[in-house]
């Protein structure tokens, strides 16, 4: 999820009010999966069978619901369980942890004094999420992960402990572990390294440059890009994504946030993944079915569907 994340900078082009969907783009021939999605952020009076009706009209067949908090994590599950086009991940996001520690009910934030019960309460939480887990539609732990964008020093502490144990859940179920790195490149890596990563590792809405791009291809994690792979400004992300083997990619909405170009600022929803991929299949050179195909692999082995 890109936490509060500010959609200000490229235009709409005349192509609607911040508040209206796009339209529709062409299907896709191959179909492929929104890779991270949010469906319990969709707007009002849009049902979960509606984003699933709206995707699979133009070639998205399956969606990844992420989990960022208990309640999140649980209707994630709960809504993998009830619809075959979904499947689930469970995790406490990375600015949820000191949020819990520190006591800030309005969460996000840099602030914050340790709360009674703090370590106690992210441990409780914690063990729930290993719970989740284990249920066989649940098939990934994240996004869990580091970021220093929104969390200053005093919560960094909760956060390292969080993403280690989120690795030992991950290891110990054999699911993938879907990594947010927020400003935290070089952080992430490190404690990878010290804990020692699962078989799958995905870093989300891949914001790292082309020369970690190579780090993350020689280890073997996947690499999902999302519709800020279009943004004018985003060409170190579109340099990371040329270097990144066809075979490590994957492509994701971050609905509701992160909407491609030229629909920057309007809402975002699965059904846009195919604006992403074509967009992607430009920066590779690649034909787009190709890219489909090999995304399309991709996240059924990511995700052991």
């Amino acid at each position: 999820m890109a936490a509060r994340a500010s959609n200000s900078g490229d235009t709409d082009h005349g192509n609607g009010g911040k508040d209206v969907p796009p339209p529709p783009p062409p299907p896709l021939n191959v179909p492929v999966a929104d890779s991270h999605t949010h469906l319990d952020m969709l707007p009002h009076g849009t049902t979960v069978q509606d984003a699933l009706d709206q995707a699979a009209a133009v070639g998205v067949t399956t969606v990844v619901q992420v989990g960022c908090d208990l309640a999140g994590s649980r209707w994630a599950a709960d809504t993998a369980a009830a619809h075959d086009a979904v499947w689930a991940t469970v995790a406490l996001h990375p600015n949820e942890a000191p949020r819990i520690v520190l006591g800030d009910p309005d969460g996000w934030s840099r602030q914050g004094e340790r709360a009674a019960g703090g370590d106690a309460a992210l441990e409780a939480a914690l063990e729930e999420i290993d719970r989740l887990a284990a249920l066989p539609h649940v098939r990934g732990v994240g996004e869990t992960g580091l970021d220093f964008f929104r969390t200053g020093d005093e919560g960094r502490a909760a956060q390292e402990h969080s993403f280690r144990r989120h690795i030992d859940i991950a290891k110990r179920h054999r699911k993938a572990l879907v990594i947010h790195d927020r400003d935290a490149h070089d952080d992430v890596l490190r404690v990878l390294r010290e804990e020692g990563a699962p078989e799958t590792v995905v870093f989300h809405c891949y914001s790292g440059d082309a020369a970690m791009a190579k780090i993350c291809a020689d280890a073997g994690y996947y690499m999902s890009f999302a519709g800020n792979v279009t943004f004018k400004n985003a060409q170190p992300l579109r340099d990371a994504l040329a270097v990144a083997p066809d075979d490590l990619v994957l492509v994701e909405t971050d609905a509701p946030f992160l909407t491609p170009a030229p629909y920057r600022g309007r809402p975002n929803a699965p059904y846009l993944i195919p604006v992403t991929l074509r967009a992607m299949a430009a920066v590779k050179g690649v034909d787009e079915d190709a890219l489909a195909t090999a995304v399309a692999a991709n996240t059924a082995r990511a995700f052991g569907y």
